[in-house]
């Protein structure tokens, strides 16, 4: 395959990235595109310019314009936006879980004839199982409490047919052993966003 050829389909696979994740980092690209150094990375987003806006937050955060949407066929209009962290601590989840294919962003779970309902950032099956994502960035611990007894709810009441398992990405150590007892009971991890720095 020529030059040309390799680098429109490199372009187009993170534009599809960034089309299933909304947001991204340059360390995040870097590491799920496999382009090696910090400055080839920048370099091939560089070239990206008619396809992204970046923003920094910490670094380089980028998302689809609407030449980007155009390619990939994108419905979403994403914008520069303060809760950008909050994306990219799911993000790391996704590639640090290997980027399942299953991966669905925001999904409701729903206990209709209790009318409760709960929605997880993302969420993916492995096999059978579902598995549930939640980014804590600035969420006040209360909001995590009420979240974390619907989901108990839905397991004790037989709404999943496998008890979900549960991965959490938060700020700090004290808020990582809040959400552990908080989540007695549930099958949870939860990651540091300093374990990716």
């Amino acid at each position: 395959m020529n030059k040309k050829l390799l680098k429109q389909q490199r372009q187009e696979e993170i534009c599809l990235s960034l089309k299933k994740l909304d947001y991204l980092s340059r360390s995040q690209i870097q590491r799920l595109h496999r382009l090696g150094s910090t400055r080839n990375a920048n370099r091939v987003l560089k070239d990206m310019e008619e396809y992204l806006y970046s923003f920094q937050s910490g670094e380089n955060v980028y998302y689809l314009n609407k030449e980007g949407r155009l390619m990939v066929n994108c419905e979403k209009i994403c914008k520069k936006t303060p809760q950008v962290n909050h994306y990219i601590m799911r993000n790391w989840l996704f590639i640090t879980l290997g980027c399942p294919i299953t991966w669905k962003n925001e999904i409701k779970f729903t206990k209709l004839d209790e009318k409760i309902s709960v929605v997880c950032d993302a969420m993916f099956m492995n096999k059978d199982r579902i598995c549930i994502i939640e980014a804590d960035y600035s969420q006040k611990m209360c909001e995590n409490k009420k979240k974390i007894k619907k989901y108990k709810h839905l397991k004790d009441t037989g709404t999943f047919m496998i008890a979900p398992k549960i991965y959490w990405i938060t700020t700090t150590e004290y808020r990582r052993k809040q959400l552990l007892a908080l989540c007695e009971g549930l099958d949870t991890t939860i990651y540091l966003v300093s374990d990716f720095h």
